[in-house]
C-alpha cells in the first residue's frame, strides 16, 4: 500500500455518499506497499480501505480482482470484501482514478515471522488455491516469465548504478530461466503477492489475507516459490528449513504437490526472486520525490537469487517429497 494521489476532505465526502455505510469520521493515508494509494476510512459505521488504483494498474483487470475478492470471501477465505454502493458497483471514479472500497480486515501483519506463522499461510494459501478451482475469471500473470526481459531492458542501463555487474548476472540469469522454465504445472488462480505484509494475524492465528491486486492465472506451485523467498529467509540471509517445512506440510493438508511440482521449486524460486528484484529495481530508480511510499531493496532479491542458483535440486533445500 501506498500514498500516490492526495483526496481532499471534500472529494472523499462525495465518493462516500454513493454508499450506505454512514458518515465519514476519519480519513488517513497509508504509507506501507508501492502500487496504489490507500487510505483508512472510518464512518460512524465501520472502517474500511479506500484504494486509488494508480498507473501500473490496468483498469481492465479491476472487475477480476474484485470479483475475486467477492467469491473467496463468500466460500469462506479471510480477505477484505469489496463493498457496493447503491447502485450495486463495487468500483467507481476518485480524483481521476478508479477506486473501490473493501472491508477492513483486522490483525497486524507479523514483524518477526515464526513457524507458526509459516503453517497458517500453507494452510490458507491452499484453501486460496483450492477455491479459485470454482472461480471462473482469469487474467494472465503480467509479471510472470513473458514480462522479466522487457522489465530489465528497460532498466539494463543503469542496474549497475544499484550494484556493479549487476546488469551482466540479471541477463544471464533471465538466459537460464527462459530455457528452463516449466511448462506443464498445475494452474489456477495465486495470489502472486503473499508477502508478510499481506497476510494478517491475530497472535499466532492468521485472520486474512489481502492485497489481491497481483492474483492471476499461474502455476500454482509459483504462489508457494513466492512464499518460501518471502518467509523462509532469515536477515542474515540464510534459509530456514523449519519455516519451509511447515509452509510446505500445511499447505499439503489440503492439496498435495505432484512430484513435478517438486521437482520444479528451485527453478520456481528462481524466478520468484527475479520478478520481485526487477520490480523493486525499476520502483528504486523511479519512484517520484515525494511519494508516500516505501521502496523495498532490490538486492535483497538479488541475494536470494544467487542463493536459488547454486542448487540442483530440492533436496538442498533440506525439503523431503
Amino acid at each position: 500500500m501506498a500514498v500516490y494521489t492526495e483526496v481532499s476532505d471534500e472529494d472523499i465526502e462525495a465518493f462516500v455518499a454513493y454508499y450506505d455505510i454512514g458518515q465519514v469520521t476519519s480519513c488517513k493515508g497509508i504509507a506501507e506497499g508501492v502500487e496504489n494509494s490507500n487510505y483508512l476510512l472510518q464512518t460512524s459505521q465501520a472502517s474500511f480501505i479506500l484504494t486509488l488504483y494508480e498507473k501500473r494498474v490496468n483498469p481492465d483487470d479491476l472487475p477480476f480482482f474484485l470479483n475475486l475478492m467477492e467469491h473467496l470471501a463468500a466460500h469462506g477465505l479471510r480477505c477484505p470484501t469489496p463493498v457496493r454502493g447503491r447502485d450495486g458497483s463495487a468500483l467507481r471514479a476518485l480524483c481521476g482514478r478508479p477506486a473501490a472500497l473493501v472491508s477492513f480486515l483486522s490483525g497486524l501483519w507479523p514483524r518477526r515471522i515464526s513457524v507458526s506463522h509459516c503453517s497458517g499461510l500453507g494452510q490458507a494459501m491452499a484453501q486460496l488455491h483450492m477455491l479459485g478451482q470454482s472461480f471462473t475469471g482469469t487474467r494472465a500473470n503480467t509479471l510472470g516469465l513473458r514480462a522479466w526481459r522487457p522489465l530489465f531492458v528497460t532498466e539494463a542501463d543503469r542496474a549497475d548504478d544499484v550494484k556493479p555487474g549487476l546488469s551482466a548476472a540479471l541477463a544471464a540469469e533471465l538466459d537460464f530461466l527462459e530455457a528452463h522454465w516449466p511448462t506443464d504445472l498445475p494452474r489456477g488462480i495465486i495470489h502472486a503477492d503473499l508477502f508478510p505484509d499481506n497476510v494478517f494475524f491475530t497472535g499466532d492465528r492468521l485472520s486474512g489475507l489481502i492485497d489481491f491486486y497481483f492474483a492471476c492465472s499461474d502455476f500454482l506451485a509459483f504462489d508457494i516459490a513466492i512464499c518460501l523467498n518471502a518467509w523462509c529467509f532469515e536477515s542474515d540471509g540464510s534459509f530456514n528449513v523449519t519455516k519451509a517445512r511447515a509452509l510446505l506440510s500445511s499447505y499439503q493438508q489440503s492439496r498435495k504437490l505432484s512430484d513435478d511440482e517438486y521437482d520444479a521449486l528451485v527453478v520456481l524460486a528462481r524466478g520468484a526472486a527475479m520478478r520481485f528484484l526487477l520490480t523493486r529495481l525499476y520502483d528504486w530508480l523511479n519512484t517520484p520525490a515525494g511519494a508516500m511510499v516505501n521502496r523495498k531493496d532490490p538486492l535483497e532479491y538479488e541475494r536470494k537469487l544467487r542463493f536459488h542458483a547454486q542448487l540442483g535440486s530440492v533436496a538442498d533445500y533440506g525439503l523431503a517429497r
